[in-house]
């Protein structure tokens, strides 16, 4: 259990790392992060995505960006809701 938990916690650090930098480069002009690239890293860790793009304000008005990391926050709280149950049933 405890490695899954730092695979975890390491996916979500790299997505909330990959929105910070996007969000720089976006700033400074630089090249920029594709969003599939930020969509794929939201697929593993969504807490970090989620909380990169509300902390950071970055692409909270782009669509269909936002609505596909939105379906991919839902679908991670639906997963957690299902583990919670199972764990809470044996």
């Amino acid at each position: 259990m405890l490695p899954a938990l730092i695979l975890l916690s390491l996916a979500n650090l790299v997505a909330f790392s990959l929105f910070a930098v996007d969000k720089a480069r976006a700033r400074a002009g630089g090249r920029r992060i594709p969003e599939r690239t930020l969509l794929l890293a939201a697929l593993f860790g969504a807490l970090g995505a989620g909380l990169g793009q509300r902390l950071l304000r970055h692409k909270t008005r782009k669509q269909p960006f936002a609505a596909w990391l939105g379906l991919i926050l839902t679908l991670h709280a639906f997963a957690l809701l299902a583990v919670a149950i199972l764990i809470w049933r044996a």
